[in-house]
């Protein structure tokens, strides 16, 4: 007769210590005490890794309702297909020996270093959770499909204070790097494409050490856009042990021009004329942004707030590109350093 011992039905919520009525944040915080006591690179005790494992599994079914529920009204034998398909017969089969607890585990913390610092301390973990830790809320892939969402998404939120745990807390991310991005009237009125090379700091997968990345940004700067608007690369800067990488943000800033200067959706053209011209009229030919002259007759007595508009000559608007701006004409008036006599004589006689 053989000696070997028939293993009895696994009781994952006796492997995270938790009740059959554990809500997932207990689950979440179940798992997150044991996995860190119990990864093999940290734990060297016999049987650690065997636990590891267990509690991995445990985490899998439990974290997911759905499996969850076929565990709770068929056991094993449901999970792994053994009740005609699991709950409600719609096919769904899982085999929860097949678990990578590894994986797991960098799934959860976004990191694979059981040595890497999830908390505020920065001496590495603790297996006991203090109230006000910071833990990791950056994902790998595979994470969000548990939960609902896509791979890399933050899913814990900040329960705060009045009593509740912290657990949910994000890892706290890093200030935006703040740059300008120097455009030219021109780009702004066509539009253009801009490329960006970065070198950033990435952590390697011990999620401990980093390396030097070069990633090259594409910026497509639309017409219209006006100086001030930001363009956002999120997660893009320096990584570092637990904290969410920097965004990298931009800001439109335009390149100063020879000739004009813009307000918004206009352009303005600072036009000098003599006060003989501004007191007897002049035609005048203005340039705009596109290298064409348009011609501009001065009848009027030209004061030193005259301006003059030309319209649909100036940037195109943001929210409606097919519509511009107009060109603002502004008149500087020269006036002479030196009358004599006679001058002098002859505008008395003639001005009002």
């Amino acid at each position: 007769m053989s000696n070997m011992k028939t293993k009895g039905p696994k009781d994952f919520y006796a492997t995270l210590g938790v009740s059959k009525t554990a809500t997932e944040d207990e689950i979440k915080k179940a798992y997150r005490k044991l996995a860190l006591k119990y990864h093999p690179d940290k734990n060297k005790s016999p049987g650690a890794e065997e636990k590891f494992k267990k509690v991995a599994e445990a985490y899998e079914v439990l974290s997911d309702s759905k499996k969850r529920e076929t565990y709770d009204r068929h056991g094993e034998q449901g999970l792994n297909g053994g009740m005609g398909g699991g709950s409600g017969g719609d096919g769904f089969t899982y085999t929860y020996s097949n678990v990578d607890p590894r994986a797991t585990f960098e799934a959860f913390f976004g990191s694979s270093n059981p040595f890497a610092n999830f908390g505020k301390g920065g001496g590495g973990f603790s297996d006991i959770f203090m109230e006000g830790e910071d833990i990791g809320g950056h994902f790998g892939p595979g994470f969000g499909s548990r939960f609902g969402g896509g791979g890399n998404t933050q899913v814990f939120t900040n329960m705060g204070h009045g009593g509740q745990s912290s657990f949910n807390r994000p890892k706290p991310q890093d200030p935006p790097i703040m740059r300008d991005l120097k455009v030219s009237l021109e780009d702004i009125l066509k539009g253009c494409t801009k490329k960006i090379k970065i070198t950033r700091k990435r952590l390697n997968p011990d999620g401990a050490s980093t390396r030097l990345d070069e990633k090259l940004l594409t910026i497509d700067i639309k017409k219209g856009w006006k100086e001030g608007t930001k363009i956002t690369f999120p997660k893009e800067g320096d990584e570092r042990p637990g904290a969410v990488a920097s965004d990298i943000v931009f800001t439109l800033k335009d390149l100063p021009h020879s000739t004009f200067t813009r307000e918004g959706s206009n352009i303005i053209y600072h036009k000098a004329i003599t006060l003989k011209e501004a007191l007897t009229g002049t035609t005048l030919r203005i340039p705009t942004l596109e290298g064409r002259y348009v011609t501009l007759n001065c009848h009027d007595v030209v004061k030193p707030d005259t301006v003059k508009i030309i319209p649909d000559e100036g940037l195109p608007i943001p929210k409606q590109p097919h519509k511009r701006g107009n060109l603002i004409v502004k008149y500087l008036i020269k006036f002479p350093d030196y009358l004599n006599s006679r001058q002098k004589t002859t505008l008395k006689d003639v001005l009002p």
